[in-house]
């Protein structure tokens, strides 16, 4: 499996950020995980919240844990109650590290192997998942967003 280079993950986040600003969202911050989950690179608007790098990261990482973006993680845990305590159980077992909002997107090769993730926090969650779409293909990947979107 080839390595999610800094080069490749540097593309992804300057043209979601790009996005963000030309589409007038919310201050973004965006994090991309390799395939074993460690950060390769981050970067964030000016002006994006504190939190946001915890959540961006949440969001891509619990897409890895998971191994489906976290739009269908999204889906899953808001579908009924079982789900929800699932989901709930899942948060408290990864230490808090798994965030279940859209915006967790799977990098995929072009064999369509998992080489990492992208999170991306600032605006709603819809908003990030397009930006982030925008840079994984950029880069020359297959954005997997999860859920119905797919």
């Amino acid at each position: 499996m080839p390595a999610l280079t800094i080069a490749q993950a540097s593309t992804i986040i300057d043209v979601a950020l790009q996005q963000g600003r030309e589409r007038k969202f919310a201050p973004l911050a965006v994090a991309v995980l390799d395939a074993g989950g460690s950060l390769v690179a981050f970067k964030r608007d000016d002006r994006a919240g504190i939190l946001r790098f915890d959540i961006a990261f949440g969001k891509a990482w619990g897409a890895l844990g998971m191994g489906f973006g976290s739009r269908t993680i999204f889906e899953r845990a808001n579908a009924n109650d079982a789900q929800r305590l699932f989901y709930t159980t899942l948060a408290a077992a990864s230490g808090g590290k798994i965030v279940t909002n859209p915006a967790g997107i799977l990098i995929r090769d072009s064999a369509g192997e998992v080489i990492g993730a992208v999170g991306i926090s600032g605006d709603t969650s819809d908003n990030d998942e397009i930006c982030g779409i925008k840079g994984i293909e950029a880069a020359g990947f297959k954005a997997d967003p999860g859920g119905e979107k797919k």
